[in-house]
């Protein structure tokens, strides 16, 4: 009996950061923090513009990812306001506006490198390209 292998750390947090996109979050990192610290491999960055969509951004990712991997933790949907889902090798952090300006993980964790997300899972700017 073979056992499904999961994708690597990489290609989830890739997957997440698909998975946010889908619901509109902006300014969507992911950063490689193996280095850097030993709490995780790969930080997923996102913003919602709203705490209902901030629940959204995070649901999304977290069933998205079931077939995939299971969350080992949730913590922050009832308020919405920041949202972590930890997957182990991979930290995902959906953010209202406000919280990731305050917390600052992106300048916290500015020295790891970001990993380029492809433009074909991109939303924001399209329209102005596409007219």
């Amino acid at each position: 009996m073979r056992v499904k292998q999961k994708p690597g750390g990489l290609e989830r947090a890739m997957k997440c950061a698909e998975l946010a996109l889908d619901k509109k979050a902006f300014a969507v990192k992911i950063l490689e923090i193996t280095r850097l610290s030993s709490i995780a491999d790969y930080l997923v960055i996102a913003t919602g513009t709203s705490d209902k969509q901030v629940q959204a951004i995070a649901e999304s990712v977290r069933t998205g990812m079931k077939t995939i991997d299971r969350a080992l933790d949730v913590e922050g949907m009832e308020e919405g306001k920041w949202v972590v889902i930890d997957f182990g090798d991979v930290l995902v952090h959906v953010f209202i506006e406000e919280f990731r300006r305050y917390y600052d993980l992106d300048g916290l964790w500015d020295a790891a490198p970001q990993i380029p997300i492809p433009e074909e899972y991109q939303w924001e700017g399209k329209a102005s390209r596409e007219a």
